[in-house]
């Protein structure tokens, strides 16, 4: 039985990843081999690290990526309300599709994984999360059923009720960002029923907003099988994970009213802030020397010792290239809203 961790990433997230990969030497309570998933191609930082370190390695089932690019942009060009929605706001047809390439992890070599955003440090060990996968198929722990249901599902209530048969679903939707579960979890049949489903109209009930999280909660719920999640049924011993709860920090690693976390998740922040932060700019990041510290943990002479603050003509410089940007992208949208208007969409 092999345990293995996943990380979706690519050169964007370096630096994140850095820090993920630090807290896990650190934190994870025993040597765990992490895989990186490819976003796209754009990987020389990611795989200088890799080289750097004996437990990581690439991903490079390049069939296994083909199939989940494959089975995500099937799924999303035949959902008609996805598509409209986001030519309405200006992004492609297949938005965030890379994102699904966190499923390459059922097909690749570990019997029981976690798969961590790379927007995460790791806390504290998981022994606990591995053992739990005994006797269930999908395990999470967070807080996302406290959230609006429509931040993952959004269809009338009838279809809602109709797909999943369900009188409590907003209990059992969770965070796509960390979650744990086997390989080969989803058979071939189940995969094909899935894509036959969706296709027929049940893609209807799916966020357009987060695609990944909305698709793998249908998959967990359509499927049926067995699912954990230790923040809503051991509510009273699970702790937050959102950066933007308050949390106490003791050496490095943080507690919520004295339980110590098992992840840290920057959801949310984008990860230009910490490129920034590294390269010395005065960016405020909760829990920002945590962060530093995990990501210069095995080069402490490299991280910066002192913070500037952009200057007036770096934020004008800044500020007109998103203007233009802004500018660029409203007038591909408004060609595209007049193109679909000509052809009767």
């Amino acid at each position: 039985m092999i345990d293995g961790i996943y990380i979706l990433a690519n050169d964007v997230v370096y630096d994140q990843l850095v820090a993920l990969l630090n807290s896990i030497e650190a934190n994870a309570g025993r040597k765990i081999p992490v895989c990186i998933i490819p976003y796209n191609e754009q990987l020389d930082k990611v795989k200088a690290e890799i080289a750097s370190r004996d437990n990581v390695t690439l991903f490079e089932d390049s069939d296994s990526i083909a199939y989940w690019d494959d089975f995500a942009t099937q799924i999303w060009k035949n959902y008609p309300r996805a598509q409209k929605t986001w030519r309405g706001w200006g992004f492609p047809e297949l938005y965030r599709l890379p994102m699904h390439r966190k499923l390459c992890g059922v097909d690749g070599p570990f019997d029981r994984f976690i798969y961590f955003d790379a927007d995460t440090l790791l806390m504290g060990p998981v022994d606990y999360v591995y053992e739990k996968l005994d006797a269930y198929d999908w395990v999470v722990n967070d807080f996302q059923y406290k959230s609006d249901l429509k931040f993952v599902f959004d269809g009338s209530s009838e279809q809602m009720q109709q797909v999943f048969n369900s009188d409590n679903l907003q209990s059992k939707v969770f965070c796509a960002g960390w979650f744990a579960t086997k390989k080969n979890i989803f058979s071939p049949a189940i995969r094909a029923d899935f894509i036959d489903k969706l296709i027929a109209g049940e893609a209807e009930v799916m966020c357009c907003l987060g695609p990944d999280q909305s698709l793998f909660n249908y998959m967990v719920l359509r499927s049926g099988i067995s699912y954990y999640n230790f923040a809503f049924h051991d509510c009273k011993q699970s702790t937050g994970n959102h950066w933007s709860s308050q949390f106490d920090v003791v050496d490095n690693i943080l507690y919520d009213q004295g339980r110590r976390l098992t992840y840290l998740h920057y959801m949310s922040i984008n990860s230009s802030n910490f490129t920034q932060l590294c390269a010395g700019e005065d960016v405020n990041i909760p829990y920002r020397d945590v962060f530093l510290h995990y990501r210069y943990l095995k080069s402490p002479e490299e991280r910066p010792q002192s913070f500037t603050r952009p200057s007036q003509l770096m934020l004008l410089q800044k500020s007109t290239r998103s203007f233009i940007q802004q500018r660029v992208n409203n007038i591909k949208l408004n060609y595209r809203n007049l193109k679909d208007r000509i052809n009767g969409y």
